[in-house]
């Protein structure tokens, strides 16, 4: 297991979350010192896990585009608008991380969409600007987990990788469950690329093009 300096717990604070659907609930937001990005990443700490059971955890990667503006070129959004209602229902944490764009940032991200525009896939959009296909390092977020004495977890993810780092930086993850699937008529390529290039558990007979 690579070397991970201990985080602390810097503060918690409660905070009423309402999303545009009408659902509500109450969280505990939690920043963090020693992170060793020097990133301001946030736990979201959502509802209780019952005695003897396995919190659940999301992953979730910053999008501001989907997240904020309500996007249609990703899923990001919808799957940040499940995870906490899923959350909440059982007990765990959601870590909202500062990893725009897959790691590569804002910029980046609107650069790769214009070359997404002219037939490229997210991927090969990143690759024609020299840029890696996901850049994200989760030393931070098992930092953060261990922090709230989390060392054990089903993680809601679609995503192959997130586990497997997390397992690599001494995590054990229990489980992975599947977001749900969340396509529009902007992102079915995006989807798809995910399945085919990175693996991601994603049904492609839900994603078919056009």
């Amino acid at each position: 297991m690579p070397d991970q300096p201990a985080a602390t717990e810097r503060a918690r604070v409660r905070v009423p979350l309402h999303f545009q659907d009408g659902y509500s609930v109450d969280a505990e937001l939690v920043t963090f010192h020693g992170l060793t990005d020097g990133q301001e990443h946030v736990a979201v700490v959502l509802g209780e896990p019952a005695p003897g059971t396995t919190p659940l955890v999301r992953l979730h990667s910053e999008c501001l585009t989907g997240d904020v503006f309500g996007s249609a070129r990703c899923d990001c959004g919808p799957q940040l608008r499940e995870a906490v209602e899923r959350i909440a229902n059982r007990g765990g944490v959601l870590l909202y991380l500062r990893q725009e764009g897959r790691g590569i940032g804002l910029y980046n991200k609107l650069d790769a969409y214009a070359l997404q525009d002219q037939g490229l896939d997210t991927y090969e959009a990143n690759a024609a600007l020299g840029l890696p296909e996901d850049d994200r390092d989760y030393t931070a977020a098992a930092q953060m987990l261990r922090a709230l004495g989390i060392d054990t977890l089903d993680l809601l993810s679609n995503n192959p990788d997130k586990a497997e780092q997390l397992r690599d930086l001494g995590i054990t993850v229990h489980d992975r469950v599947p977001t749900g699937v969340f396509t529009t008529a902007h992102n079915v390529r995006y989807l798809r690329a995910k399945v085919l290039q990175t693996q991601h558990t994603l049904p492609l007979a839900e994603l078919h093009a056009g």
